[in-house]
């Protein structure tokens, strides 16, 4: 039987031996620290052994160390060290103190693809979770973002998307180092961008790669040393990218992190597509399709919450009622098509007269309403309904077609004529209704002590006849 002395069986090892002087300098290493570490023997023996740990490691490696050299023997202890070539290698040790010799014997064990395995099942799941609860793109992008950085560098990273229906492509994440929020753009990134898109190729440039012929000029400054681009792929097509950058040699990316990467961007585009699925189910179900205003649900919602903030804040809000006079006659002389347009054109001139914070709801046919939260309800509604009469002078030009359409307007205001949305949006639409009952083109009030269906006060308008 062959017997191997025991120089040679530590130089076959595939485990690393290393000797550690008391003073945290290797005194030894065998030929495996090479191929864990990057390192040949020669280089590292009388260097201090904690010049090469993970800077976030350090002080519990040296309370380790010492906790070593006081007589524990350490059979499990995890750290992380920075190899030669600048990638993150995780080593399990198993140490012991040799107190006639005053030195540290351990035994490194690299358990690198363990950990990047955990790490990878734990940012698949953590981004499809995440998927799951995101109320938007943005917040899902700065978890993904979050969450790559725990598998490699991400201090500069990039989301970019592309339009089918219009064949752009916008960057609604884009976060560096001198940008520690989210940027609208990056100009130094979107010509790479839109090509790794395009292409739907992954693209890695290091200083030893150039870029390929059918790339485009990296034109910005500073030029990053490091730039990994992957696409997005579905089973619709590519869908956008995600970028890495570095600008030194600190964050190298290589092929591994390209691959991670690419493994990673699976998840992530179908976490895209199902939150974009999501909020698009969602609009559908809160949002009128033809006008894109408010539907009567989401309406409804924030009347309730605008009632809540006025009780609560004993502030007020009006309510505004609008109805079209003789819509019906654009459908029969000009077709529905020119009538939802019309529709389309009134949402829009509604819009313009209020402000942000007001909400401009269509509740059906030609049934549109104006919530205007003011501390000043009945001038404020009455100035509204005044811009919404005076938006109506001028003609709407429907595909060539120049039709004049008028609104009848009926007006609730909180608390005087009551304090549910209900109730509320019942006494404007009896305003609305008395309104046109009097000829349209015309503004009412409604009576603070009548209930709806009785006849409500006429507010004076100017409103040119028609």
């Amino acid at each position: 039987m062959t017997v191997l002395p025991p120089s040679t069986i530590v130089d076959l090892m595939l485990d690393a031996v290393c000797i550690v002087d008391a003073n945290g300098c290797f005194e030894y290493v065998s030929p495996s620290f090479e191929r864990i570490f990057g390192y040949a023997p020669e280089e590292v023996v009388g260097r201090r052994m904690i010049e090469l740990v993970h800077s976030e490691d350090r002080e519990r490696t040296l309370q380790a160390a010492q906790n070593v050299m006081d007589g524990a023997l350490q059979l499990q202890f995890e750290n992380r060290y920075v190899r030669k070539d600048g990638q993150i290698a995780h080593i399990r040790w198993t140490a012991r103190w040799v107190d006639d010799q005053q030195v540290r014997l351990a035994v490194a064990h690299d358990i690198t693809e363990r950990k990047h395995a955990e790490s990878l099942q734990a940012a698949i799941y953590s981004i499809s979770e995440t998927a799951q609860a995101a109320e938007d793109l943005v917040t899902l992008f700065a978890h993904v973002h979050q969450t790559i950085g725990t598998l490699l560098p991400a201090s500069n990273f990039t989301v970019a998307l592309h339009d089918r229906l219009h064949n752009t492509v916008s960057f609604p994440y884009h976060v560096n180092e001198g940008h520690p929020a989210s940027a609208p753009r990056p100009p130094d990134t979107e010509a790479l961008c839109t090509h790794v898109i395009r292409s739907g190729h992954t693209l890695l440039l290091t200083p030893d790669r150039q870029l390929p012929p059918t790339a485009p000029p990296l034109t910005a400054a500073p030029r990053p040393r490091y730039w990994l681009g992957v696409p997005l792929h579905t089973q619709a097509g590519v869908l956008g990218a995600l970028v890495l950058q570095s600008y030194s040699d600190e964050a190298r990316y290589g092929d591994r992190d390209t691959e991670l990467l690419q493994f990673v961007s699976t998840q992530v585009a179908s976490a895209i597509e199902r939150t974009q699925m999501r909020k698009r189910l969602q609009h559908m179900a809160q949002y009128d399709q033809l006008t894109h205003l408010p539907n009567r649900q989401l309406f409804l919602d924030r009347l309730r919450s605008a009632l809540s903030r006025a009780q609560r804040d004993q502030t007020l809000l009006s309510l505004l009622f609008v109805d079209l006079d003789r819509f019906k006659q654009v459908n029969d002389t000009l077709g529905h098509a020119m009538g939802d347009l019309l529709l389309q054109r009134v949402a829009q001139r509604l819009l313009e007269c209020v402000r942000a914070s007001d909400t401009v709801a269509r509740l059906g046919g030609d049934e549109f309403v104006l919530l205007v939260e003011s501390g000043h309800a009945a001038e404020d509604a009455t100035a509204v309904a005044e811009k919404v009469l005076t938006a109506f002078i001028h003609p709407f030009d429907l595909d060539g077609n120049q039709v004049r359409m008028w609104p009848s307007i009926g007006i609730s205001l909180y608390p005087n004529h009551g304090c549910d949305e209900s109730v509320l949006l019942s006494h404007a639409d009896a305003a609305m209704y008395q309104s046109k009952k009097n000829g349209g083109n015309q503004v009412r009030i409604a009576n603070a002590t009548c209930p709806p269906g009785q006849e409500p006060q006429e507010k004076p308008h100017s409103a040119p006849p028609h």
